[in-house]
């Protein structure tokens, strides 16, 4: 969480940091990590300074050192990076984001499509680097929801139907079959956090 989460839309803008209770957030969520049942073999962040804040208070309980992967990075939002929600709220266009994403393209910026081939890809590029293993990747509520409906086989358009929170864990297993996803938005224990 950072000063302006849930005001603006913050995307790829440099020096956006995390506010006092997003630090307690960071803390919170490293020690949730801690009582994985394996535990983790490797961290991986967006380069952003939020992100990479996010993942600082894990990589010192855990152990490890945070990688960066440019494909957990948030969404490029162009012209609409840094605009107040209040404000792109009532742009006719807003309708499109929430109930047709897969058509939009950000003025100068991603489309919702792209972000979720490049986080899909990234996923997967990361599991093949650690196979069998338990990778935390730290990224960003809309490229987590992409590969979260991408995982369960639910149309992009309606990805605005799953809630990310700050701080919160998603898992998925990713095998060579089917993904399968065991969590979405978890705030409580991850102790009971495994495949049946």
């Amino acid at each position: 969480m950072t000063s302006t989460t849930g005001k603006v839309l913050p995307g790829r803008a440099p020096g956006l940091h995390l506010s006092e209770r997003g630090q307690e957030q960071a803390q919170t969520v490293a020690e949730r990590l801690a009582e994985l049942r394996r535990a983790p073999a490797a961290l991986y962040a967006s380069p952003l300074e939020r992100t990479r804040e996010t993942a600082a208070p894990s990589a010192k309980l855990l152990k490890k050192k945070v990688q960066i992967h440019r494909g957990l990075i948030e969404c490029d939002f162009g012209d609409w990076t840094g605009k107040q929600l209040a404000t792109l709220s009532r742009k006719p266009e807003w309708k499109t984001v929430q109930n047709a994403p897969s058509t939009f393209r950000f003025p100068n910026g991603e489309s919702f499509v792209e972000m979720q081939v490049r986080m899909w890809a990234t996923i997967n590029d990361l599991a093949k680097r650690h196979p069998g293993k338990t990778v935390v990747a730290f990224s960003h509520a809309d490229p987590i929801k992409a590969a979260v409906t991408f995982a369960q086989g639910v149309p992009l358009d309606l990805f605005q139907r799953t809630v990310i929170s700050p701080c919160s864990v998603t898992a998925l297993v990713i095998t060579g079959g089917m993904p399968i996803v065991l969590s979405v938005n978890n705030t409580a224990s991850l102790t009971d956090l495994v495949p049946s």
